[in-house]
């Protein structure tokens, strides 16, 4: 081969790679603007959560494993098939009491009044339901770990979420308000979590295959089936 044959040959390998680095500069660009989205970046009560992170809660709900996920599946085929009046104990729920935005910034809850200290909460994200949660006098408050999402329904109907601060038990660990959390492992799928404080355990959260939450005098505590431990003030 010759000089200036090696020469051309070299210019047009140069080029190529110079094109396929221009090629994924764009690509990079693409990505970056596409997660950008002021509204997106937004979060309730989480001014500074950034809109990768809420697109990745986003995107991660179909992921969830949870029991609470499989009941929004048949909740929301039995809306659509009743023409959006699913009824529990005998009670409507075709029109939410209120819709709110949850710590993530994109995916909301639409709050559904059962009777007396009985709510269900329908999770909403990108327009689908992707996961339900419900309370009744005698279940309490209900809770749901989203993907490091962490929500807790009231019997009050009272939603409450947050992003992250998980502990991973079985293990002791200090929660916000002065509260301290001792997880053990039942079984598979299956945590309890004592909440105790200076009294001595005022309440015990447990998972029986699903997630369990509760308002501990103002601090949202969430146990998920997995063992993993938040709380949020």
């Amino acid at each position: 081969m010759s000089a200036s044959t090696t020469a051309r040959t070299a210019r047009r390998r140069t080029l190529r790679v110079a094109a396929a680095a221009l090629t994924a500069a764009a690509g990079l660009t693409l990505t970056a603007c596409s997660g950008s989205d002021p509204a997106d970046a937004k979060s309730a009560g989480h001014p500074h959560t950034s809109a990768a992170a809420a697109d990745s809660t986003a995107a991660g709900w179909s992921g969830l494993q949870s029991t609470d996920a499989k009941t929004a599946i048949t909740s929301a085929a039995a809306d659509k098939q009743s023409g959006g009046t699913h009824a529990t104990g005998g009670a409507k729920t075709g029109t939410p009491v209120r819709t709110q935005t949850l710590a993530d910034g994109i995916s909301k809850a639409e709050i559904y009044q059962l009777g007396a200290q009985h709510y269900r909460a329908k999770i909403v994200a990108r327009g689908s339901v992707v996961a339900t949660m419900e309370t009744t006098g005698q279940n309490a408050d209900a809770g749901l770990d989203a993907n490091d999402m962490y929500i807790v329904l009231t019997m009050g109907g009272e939603i409450h979420s947050w992003m992250g601060g998980g502990h991973q038990g079985p293990g002791t660990f200090k929660l916000p308000g002065g509260w301290t959390a001792k997880v053990t492992k039942l079984g598979e799928l299956r945590y309890r979590a004592q909440i105790i404080g200076f009294d001595g355990v005022a309440a015990t959260l447990e998972t029986k295959g699903h997630d369990a939450g509760v308002d501990a005098n103002g601090v949202y505590i969430v146990l998920s089936s997995g063992g993993v431990i938040s709380a949020h003030k």
